[in-house]
């Protein structure tokens, strides 16, 4: 599979169904064969797949033009990047004509198959009471060969860089996939520069302990050899791209992966919208394609980051078994000692299933329990926990009450020099 030409017969599977759809709009809107019943769910159809995968290849837009103040008026939310990076960038949702919020988030988003802008309803949901910062990974096959590897150790990395430049008075907000490297990236600055850790870190629905609840994740996981998803999973990126040559886990195969597991119910929301869209009651900012529209939108990830997640994350548990090493260097859990963590799980997540965030905290022996919390969402999924209803009405409540109770007297939020 680690071939080009895989990956560009791929691109090309995508692209022939994208064609064959716009081509079925076009022939379903034919004035001559529009009268006839039949052709109304053609042009549906032609619609509804050509948008689906046209939607693969587009990065969404964060689109957030504004958000009211409390003075009741408008505030244009601007993107500022405030660090710049090969494989990501740190930004920040400046919001114009707003004195500074005293409560300074971190959001980390998950580099698994999907943008940072999955995270767009939990940015909507702090602005009001936050200063927001992002991590905004980049798709790997714009990046060029000459930019190197990324693998854990890089995003551990990256992250403690990240923090550093936020300086000290800050609350990191890990989503999924993330939670045992920025629990690492914490770990790592308690090790090499504690001042610069930072006051608070809430891990919402990450594998810290694969093994603590088995779900399908972690049975793939634990089911293949390294050799067989380096065979099967990893593709060359194609000559149409800047990085030409790298070796990637394609966000199509990605993709497939997610819809595999919910098979039936995404088959029957893509026969609905047809209907929908045949009588005439589809929208363009219409409940289906609002989800779609992110959900289907998938980027590539660096070969090494995916392997090296598998292999040390979720096979060999270097995390849960604090055997964590980043740059040859132990990185010690217990020596985490004052920031204040929280663990937050759903009841009915099936990618991460309650437990395997929680192990964080058992973790984390130096630190006193009164430093510790952990909520656990009835009925809640995945998604639910950091962007659904359950976020809105449960859980982002008790987060900001978290990061209230460990705000502690103000610290300078200048950035951290190094020590």
């Amino acid at each position: 599979m680690k071939y080009m030409l895989t990956y560009d017969l791929m691109e090309t599977a995508r692209n022939t169904n994208q064609w064959l759809g716009s081509t079925m709009r076009a022939f379903g809107s034919y004035p001559g064969l529009a009268m006839n019943p039949a052709m109304a769910l053609v042009k549906a159809w032609g619609e509804v797949t050509e948008r689906t995968f046209a939607r693969m290849v587009a990065k969404p837009d964060w689109g957030i033009p504004s958000i009211t103040g409390e003075d009741g008026k408008d505030h244009v939310v601007a993107i500022e990047r405030i660090v710049t990076r090969p494989f990501g960038n740190l930004i920040h949702f400046k919001v114009a004509g707003r004195k500074p919020r005293s409560r300074r988030v971190l959001l980390v988003a998950p580099m698994s198959g999907h943008y940072a802008t999955l995270l767009r309803k939990t940015v909507l949901s702090l602005l009001p009471d936050c200063e927001v910062f992002i991590t905004d990974w980049h798709n790997a096959r714009d990046i060029p060969v000459s930019a190197g590897k990324f693998d854990v150790e890089d995003y551990t990395l990256y992250v403690v860089e990240f923090m550093k430049a936020l300086g000290a008075d800050l609350h990191v907000i890990a989503v999924c996939q993330p939670a045992p490297l920025v629990l690492a990236a914490t770990a790592y600055l308690a090790g090499e520069q504690p001042k610069a850790q930072p006051r608070s870190l809430t891990l919402i629905g990450g594998p810290i302990d694969p093994e603590a609840n088995h779900t399908e994740v972690t049975d793939f996981g634990r089911s293949v050899t390294m050799g067989q998803l380096e065979e099967t999973m990893i593709q060359r990126v194609g000559f149409n791209h800047a990085g030409v040559g790298r070796m990637v886990y394609p966000g199509l195969l990605q993709l497939a992966s997610f819809m595999s597991m919910n098979a039936s119910t995404h088959s029957s929301a893509f026969i609905n919208q047809v209907f929908a869209a045949a009588r005439g009651e589809a929208s363009e900012f219409d409940k289906h394609n609002v989800f779609y529209d992110e959900y289907l939108a998938v980027m590539d990830m660096p070969a090494e980051f995916y392997l090296s997640t598998v292999e040390r994350i979720f096979k060999g548990r270097e995390v849960a078994r604090n055997e964590f090493y980043v740059k040859g260097q132990h990185v010690d859990f217990d020596k985490v000692t004052t920031v204040a963590v929280k663990t937050v799980e759903g009841e009915e997540d099936d990618i991460s299933a309650p437990g395997q965030c929680r192990a964080a905290l058992d973790l984390l022996s130096g630190l006193p329990d009164e430093k510790k919390a952990w909520h656990v969402e009835p009925g809640a999924g995945h998604y639910g926990i950091f962007a659904g209803r359950s976020w809105r009405t449960n859980i982002r409540p008790l987060v900001l009450g978290f990061i209230d109770a460990n705000s502690g007297a103000p610290r300078a939020s200048q950035p951290v020099a190094a020590e």
